[in-house]
């Protein structure tokens, strides 16, 4: 069952009324020489649906194999009355069609308007055969006046729909704290399960922008409202589950007791909420080598939506809704000098405080306890100073210092936090970037770069369970308990490094390069040692152009990356993550004749991701046989090669025609949706699968007309 209160109007109707009206008043108002185009073509794909599950995401190929081709180009311009007008069309046939109109006076008046679709579909295969997809369509429509040398006015307004349904679901393992009457699964009955459960989505978002800018000699200024709308017409779900489910091992069970009421229980999703804004901005001018930059703002988000309507209950008593609200307040102003003509120096302090004013009610009620939500405010400030000295016309230098402070503020006594062994109020980062840029030659430049951070806090604060917090000045004590907590890693001590280098290389007037190449690690300090303890990241990327001739040119791309994660769980696994990038394409296009136009590229992508394990010393003896039957879990790899060729023939002055052809094989192998051909299986008997190898070719032709 769907609760689907009334949608509320977005404001794509206005939008689309108003591109409508411009295209009409643009084509009765210009009257000079026009230029104009038409493509039709039709395209199709091979295989089954399963083999362009991954090809066909966006383009509208997965369901059908056949497309229509279909796209326009407008464009008429006035030079004596500086007016121009500008239409294009693309995809009109397909799912991702895409419309922009553009009319202005040149120092005057500028309208313009677009509409948009986009359609992406569910990879994986589900059983069932429910159709998972997610439409988008967006209006939008802009203005802009000039109302006189000094002033000017633009206004904004966009709006998009989302209907269809993706991939969710809900779960629940017995016995738990938050369900002490739920009992654990036995012989007889079942104590977990996880169901399938699409999300269906028919929302709206719209936005709307007005901004009016000023200028006079060194002053700049301009001001404006920001307003953000979303409704959404579906407030939550509510399951219909059944008395029965399988168990682990596919065997149909009764459920315990208290886990069909659980499962029952409504759903929420995202509720209507809208935010507000109002900000000045601007720069003046001190002399022609010192300027300062400054912005306020000031913002107010409300999310008010009755939970009756929603179709949620059980909200405390006289409680109709949230009424949250979050008050914002963005202050923030930089200096930039050159004192001296090899010397630039820039300054910059940013204040940004989130107050939550959200009342405090008591939504969650236990057998012994009764809980209320929390208040989440947070006050940033930062800072950045920086200097360049302009060594020589081959060296440049470059440092700089970083400063962020956060104060998450007081911990709202009423409530609890599930599944964190700790808090912390504060965290201060530090940090220190320098970097050398040297031309070594006209042909050869290059930089080097390194930057070094560090995070601390204030001390470790531990949740009593809407009894407030207790801080604990010294959490590495083996008396605190902290021993075999685990702690959040956005709150840990931190130490981040990095490294990267730059060149670009011109060995001939045909030949250009370009290198870079980077590295970071990030390492983490906890009261336990337990969590996440490192991270790193190293990448490397080269790009070539040559010309081979006036008429052929050749390009290529290398790139390679790795990433690592380390993190250790108590009495549990101890994971060491890597995962390995690496991609590399070439391309050629030419043209033989002057009426014939080729190319083509290739591209290989391999990624894969290793999920070494071991245990930690105080894992059980069933955690350890399990490690040792299985190995622990298996690499997830994705590969995929792809080959575009097109081919072009003028057939006259003012037509031609195009053929293009894309050739795809994917490999996909993920343990998280089926392992060795056996599919993920929800409770119900509910199967989601992807087929791991996967191959498809596309040809496309077009018919393309121009004329004036």
């Amino acid at each position: 069952m769907i609760n689907t209160p009334a949608r509320k109007p977005g404001l794509h109707n206005m939008a689309l009324a108003c591109v409508a009206l411009a295209v009409v008043s643009a084509v009765k108002a210009q009257t000079n020489t026009a230029n104009a185009s038409v493509s039709l073509g039709v395209g199709g794909a091979s295989g089954a649906s399963s083999d362009r599950a991954l090809f066909g995401q966006y383009n509208g190929l997965r369901p059908h194999g056949a497309v229509g081709l279909l796209g326009v180009e407008y464009s008429r311009s006035n030079d004596e009355a500086g007016r121009s007008t500008r239409f294009e069309g693309v995809n009109l046939l397909g799912e991702t069609r895409d419309v922009d109109f553009r009319w202005k006076k040149q120092g005057d008046w500028k309208l313009s308007g677009g509409y948009g679709e986009l359609v992406r579909r569910e990879p994986n295969s589900v059983s069932t055969g429910v159709d998972l997809k997610v439409k988008r369509t967006r209006f939008g429509v802009a203005y802009e006046k000039t109302i006189s040398p000094r002033l000017q006015f633009d206004v904004t307004l966009s709006s998009e729909d989302k209907e269809g349904s993706r991939l969710f679901g809900i779960g629940m393992t017995c016995p738990s704290a938050v369900a002490p009457g739920c009992g654990g699964t036995t012989g007889t009955e079942t104590g977990w399960a996880v169901l399938m459960l699409p999300e269906p989505i028919d929302a709206n978002h719209s936005q709307v922008e007005a901004r009016l800018s000023y200028a006079n000699g060194d002053l700049r200024l301009n001001g404006g409202y920001y307003g953000s709308f979303y409704r959404n017409a579906v407030g939550s779900l509510n399951p219909s589950v059944p008395a029965s489910l399988d168990n682990p091992l596919g065997i149909p069970l009764p459920l315990s007791a208290g886990l069909q009421d659980i499962l029952s229980r409504p759903v929420a999703l995202p509720p209507d909420n809208q935010a507000h804004q109002l900000d000045i901005a601007g720069t003046y001018t001190f002399t022609p080598s010192t300027r300062v930059n400054f912005k306020l703002s000031r913002g107010l988000a409300t999310q008010q939506q009755d939970f009756t309507a929603a179709g949620l209950t059980g909200a405390p008593a006289g409680v109709t809704n949230l009424n949250g609200r979050v008050d914002t307040t963005l202050a923030q102003v930089s200096i930039s000098s050159r004192p001296r003509p090899k010397l630039s120096m820039l300054a910059k302090l940013r204040y940004d405080d989130r107050d939550d004013r959200t009342p405090i009610s008591p939504y969650n009620i236990e057998d012994t306890a009764i809980y209320t939500n929390r208040r989440l405010p947070n006050t940033k400030v930062g800072g950045r100073l920086q200097a360049s000295y302009q060594f020589s016309s081959d060296y440049r230098g470059t440092l700089g210092a970083d400063y962020e402070s956060i104060d998450r503020g007081v911990f709202t006594p009423t409530s609890a936090v599930a599944g964190i062994s700790a808090l912390r109020q504060k965290t201060e980062e530090k940090g220190v970037r320098a970097e050398l840029r040297r031309r070594m030659s006209e042909n050869f430049s290059g930089s080097i770069g390194i930057a070094s951070h560090r995070r601390d806090g204030s001390n470790w604060l531990r949740n009593n369970s809407g009894l407030g917090v207790t801080e604990e000045a010294n959490a590495a004590d083996p008396a605190t308990g902290f021993a075999t907590a685990v702690f959040m890693p956005t709150l840990a001590n931190r130490q981040r490094d990095k490294l990267k280098l730059l060149a670009d290389w011109l060995p001939s007037d045909s030949l250009s390069l370009q290198f870079s190449a980077q590295g970071g690690r990030d390492r983490f300090s906890m009261p336990s040692v337990y969590g996440v303890r490192s991270t790193g990241m190293d990448q490397f990327n080269v790009d070539a152009t040559y010309a081979l001739s006036e008429r052929w040119s050749l390009n290529g791309n290398l790139s390679t990356g790795n990433e690592t994660l380390r993190q250790a769980r108590p009495a549990a696994v101890v994971l060491n993550y890597d995962n390995t990038n690496t991609s590399v394409g070439v391309g050629l296009a030419g043209k033989p004749t002057s009426a014939i136009e080729v190319g083509g590229s290739v591209a290989f992508v391999n990624d894969r991701g290793i999920y070494a394990q071991t245990l930690d010393a105080t894992a059980d003896g069933a955690s350890v046989a399990l490690l040792a039957a299985t190995g622990g879990l298996p690499d997830i790899v994705f590969r995929q090669t792809t080959l575009k060729l097109y081919s072009g023939y003028k057939l006259s002055e003012q037509s031609n025609v195009r053929v293009d052809l894309v050739h795809q094989r994917s490999t996909w192998s993920d343990w998280g949706w089926g392992y060795n051909g056996v599919p993920f299986t929800y409770s119900d008997g509910t199967t989601v699968s992807q087929q791991a190898r996967q191959s498809v070719t596309f040809i496309g032709l077009r018919y393309i007309f121009r004329w004036q």
